[in-house]
């Protein structure tokens, strides 16, 4: 019985193709496969009143841990750069990859342009990813660790022409993930950024290292800060952070033997549903 069945479908399936054949059409071919979209970063949606969201740390359930690189140049600082000071830090970068740690960079648009071949390496390797810390590195509040101030006006304009000096660096897809000067920001400011559709990023752990000149010192609060989905906020300039390389040599492997796994914010904030933190709205 199941030979006869089975020859009837053959000769069922001969017929079609027969017909086919004599009204010269082919068998019709199945569709092409349609590509996926190509991802989009994960972002947080606005907070009360359609403010700025603020995200500070992922879901606590999971042993992630994000390392964060602020590469701060103020727009002021050209003269010392121009004397010889190094805001950079490629040693560190080259640590970062020979120690297979993925990493956001928060980058200065001031910065870009004073480094435009190691802001592109940066923002081309799939390792790291490039957020924005404004053009200026001036502050968005006042009295902000004495740095100087953004007007109202000019806040948004401030970090849009920060991804314009990302894109002429060659920094082909940056990300929209926005940290303020200093840490700093109030109603104000969350509302001035808020057609610029960022969610700022600050953080949960302080490495410590700006102005640190001791690895130990920066290494053991980071790894006594550290919780499940904590994002950990250190620099990436030589001159202010002198000891961020070396102390991220001692905070890695130590990481991993507590049973941590190094990820880019954009995998916190993606995770966000599932209990990622968001700082209260400020008075």
């Amino acid at each position: 019985m199941i030979f006869l069945l089975r020859r009837a479908a053959a000769v069922s399936a001969l017929i079609a193709v027969l017909a086919a054949c004599g009204t010269g059409r082919s068998p019709r071919a199945a569709p092409p496969p349609v590509a996926a979209p190509p991802s989009r970063p994960a972002t947080l949606a606005p907070g009360p009143a359609g403010l700025t969201p603020v995200f500070e740390h992922g879901p606590r359930t999971r042993r992630a841990v994000a390392l964060t690189f602020d590469a701060d140049m103020t727009a002021g600082q050209g003269a010392r750069a121009a004397a010889g000071e190094r805001f950079d830090h490629p040693r560190l970068i080259s640590t970062l990859r020979a120690l297979k740690v993925p990493a956001t960079v928060f980058m200065t648009g001031r910065w870009a342009e004073q480094y435009p071949d190691q802001a592109r390496s940066i923002g081309r390797d799939p390792l790291f990813e490039v957020a924005n810390h404004s053009y200026s590195h001036y502050a968005y509040t006042r009295d902000c660790y004495g740095l100087p101030t953004v007007t109202e006006g000019r806040m948004r304009s401030d970090v849009e022409r920060a991804y314009a000096a990302f894109r002429k660096a060659g920094v082909a897809d940056p990300l929209p993930y926005f940290r303020f000067p200093g840490g700093c920001y109030d109603r104000r400011a969350l509302k001035a950024l808020t057609p610029a559709g960022v969610t700022a990023v600050q953080w949960d752990v302080v490495g410590g290292d700006a102005f640190e000149s001791d690895p130990d010192v920066v290494a053991r609060q980071v790894l006594d800060g550290v919780r499940p989905g904590s994002v950990v906020v250190l620099h990436c300039t030589r001159s202010a952070a002198p000891a961020t390389e070396r102390a991220v040599r001692a905070i890695v492997p130590e990481l991993r033997r507590g049973g941590y796994r190094f990820v880019k914010v954009s995998e916190l904030i993606a995770a966000a549903g599932s209990g990622a933190r968001t700082r209260p709205e400020p008075r």
